[in-house]
């Protein structure tokens, strides 16, 4: 199957003197993706209130179990919809928020466990900072959309990430537990971390406690004051009990693969732009450093034949494979730099970036984004089986047009 079918709608005005991400012909571009996606995505919800991943033509795929971090990334990419205007969203923020509360969480022990089977029962009852990040987010986003549950959810799941895994020593979050808490690894890692802060950001922006800010900035300090000018401006992923890197693990490799990913480096480059507006840009040095470690990232990956590389080893390229999710996180970079300081290399990435999504990412008969290719640009499933996921892709959809820096879903009108 092939992404490569002629788009029917301009992705910008090549002659727009200025930034597209004020162009309006990209920003009717971007609704129209967007809306597309929700199309896509929203059959996924099943009569039992849980979500099927969909097949790259749509239809559910019925096996697996359901994931915890499908369910809250559903809850937050519906909710975000709903504030930027888009319709019909409720029912699927509805049945998510249910989801995480009866479906996830554990009465027994507290927390909430990894996966659940179709019958209810576990099907993978560890419990990970990385699935508890991004119910937070849900929690907060739709706190934002205003929903009824969401103070619940985000009190319960604030107690459980700050009791059972922020280790206040390192100013860190450990990674994983038994369903009893009993820990049964010492790994630590960058990815649980750098979506712990996107959530923590999130909640103080749905609340103004300035706990979850207090923590994200420690994390933050952490990878870009200490890790990444020690590093070449690349940010090492995995370490030891003692935040020691540990430059020979190779885990799960979708979540944890060997060596370091550009594409958490554009995310993280995006996080800390939009931690330094919320404290009020006291820190002169942010920017810059968040403009190196994007940069950096960019050079390290880029392909001739468009994307990036998944992963790195000691700066070269280790996997080539091209994935949807490093394109999203550049353009959701390259605009928020865009929103700093306009640059003329800069807003070419930015182009560069959708004009490839569009050859070969995005669906434009059914929706949803292709989530990899093969060297030619086909649509392939190696990694990932089907389309996987809507969270990266919206996003890239609803934040750059933007003006803001932080606190993105207040900032929006309805589509047009």
């Amino acid at each position: 199957m092939t992404s490569t079918k002629k788009p029917q709608q301009a992705i910008g005005d090549h002659g727009f003197i200025g930034q597209w991400i004020n162009d309006p012909v990209h920003q009717d571009f971007l609704q129209a993706d967007v809306l597309r996606q929700l199309n896509f995505f929203r059959p996924m919800l099943r009569l039992d209130g849980g979500f099927d991943v969909p097949d790259l033509a749509g239809a559910p795929r019925s096996d697996g179990p359901q994931e915890i971090h499908t369910t809250a990334r559903m809850v937050h990419s519906f909710a975000l919809a709903k504030q930027f205007g888009f319709p019909d969203c409720d029912d699927v923020i509805d049945a998510g928020m249910a989801f995480i509360w009866n479906g996830h969480r554990d009465t027994k022990h507290g927390g909430f466990i990894a996966a659940v089977n179709r019958d209810g029962t576990a099907a993978d009852d560890t419990k990970l900072a990385y699935g508890h990040g991004f119910v937070l987010l849900a929690a907060s986003t739709a706190k934002d959309a205003g929903h009824p549950d969401a103070d619940r959810l985000l009190a319960d799941v604030t107690d459980v990430l700050q009791t059972r895994y922020w280790e206040d020593t390192h100013g860190r979050f450990a990674d994983e537990f038994r369903a009893d808490w009993t820990p049964f690894s010492t790994y630590r890692g960058l990815n649980a971390n750098m979506h712990s802060v996107e959530a923590h950001l999130a909640a103080f922006e749905a609340t103004n406690d300035s706990q979850y800010l207090d923590r994200a900035g420690r994390i933050l300090r952490f990878f870009f004051d200490t890790l990444a000018p020690a590093h070449g401006w690349r940010l090492p992923e995995h370490f030891t009990e003692n935040w020691d890197v540990d430059a020979e693990y190779a885990g799960n490799p979708m979540f944890r693969p060997a060596g370091s990913t550009p594409g958490h480096s554009f995310e993280l480059g995006r996080l800390l732009l939009q931690y330094w507006d919320l404290t009020g840009r006291v820190d002169d040095s942010a920017p810059a450093k968040a403009r190196c470690v994007i940069e950096q990232a960019y050079s390290d990956a880029i392909q001739t034949n468009g994307g990036f590389a998944y992963t790195l080893r000691n700066g070269t390229v280790d996997v080539a494979d091209r994935y949807w999710w490093p394109v999203t996180e550049a353009i959701g970079a390259f605009a928020a730099l865009q929103k700093l300081a306009p640059d003329a290399k800069v807003e070419t990435r930015y182009r560069e970036q959708w004009a490839f999504a569009d050859a070969h990412l995005i669906d434009h008969e059914r929706g949803g984004w292709y989530p990899e290719l093969d060297d030619d640009g086909r649509a392939v499933s190696h990694q990932f089986l089907g389309k996987p996921d809507i969270y990266h892709s919206i996003q890239a959809g609803l934040f750059p047009p933007v003006p803001a820096l932080s606190r993105l879903s207040k900032s929006q009108s309805s589509p047009t």
